[in-house]
């Protein structure tokens, strides 16, 4: 075999390596993005369960904090008296609230992570060199989570 030969080889053997591992790096990359985006959507799942469980618990301290208010009313007007109730006001509702507020501001996080994850997998299969890739394997982009106009509505409560 000539030198010639033997360079040609040698140089289709070594472009035959870069396009491959160019080509793993970047399916292993996507696929990651696509395991990410997965997590990142279970997770918000997660936070709306346990919102779900603790909506429960947020109503009844409020109907318990309302009985304990209309019973001191009550009472402050059979007195006709200064307002001075003889049990501590039970701080169950602060709690209540403090742990919505807390659940909700967890959920944003969520959802903000899953569109970052989405933004992320959105962007790799739409550039170079992974665009071939996208089109060859049929990956899709990814919707970004946005809430639908009845979420924008401040939910209604009965108590």
């Amino acid at each position: 075999m000539s030198p010639v030969s033997l360079a040609a080889v040698f140089a289709v053997g070594v472009l035959v390596v870069i396009v491959g591992y160019i080509t793993v790096a970047s399916y292993n990359a996507v696929m990651g993005l696509r395991q990410r985006s997965d997590k990142a959507w279970s997770n918000i799942d997660v936070v709306l369960k346990q919102r779900h469980d603790l909506l429960p618990a947020l109503v009844a301290a409020v109907r318990g904090v309302m009985a304990f208010e209309q019973n001191v009313l009550t009472e402050v007007t059979r007195a006709r008296a200064a307002y001075s109730p003889t049990e501590p006001i039970p701080d169950k509702a602060a709690h209540a609230e403090a742990t919505s507020a807390a659940v909700r501001s967890l959920l944003a996080d969520r959802r903000e992570l899953y569109n970052d994850q989405v933004y992320r997998y959105n962007t790799r299969i739409s550039t170079l060199p992974t665009l071939p890739l996208a089109w060859m394997f049929g990956w899709k982009p990814r919707e970004f989570f946005a809430a639908t106009p009845e979420e924008t509505v401040r939910p209604e409560s009965t108590l």
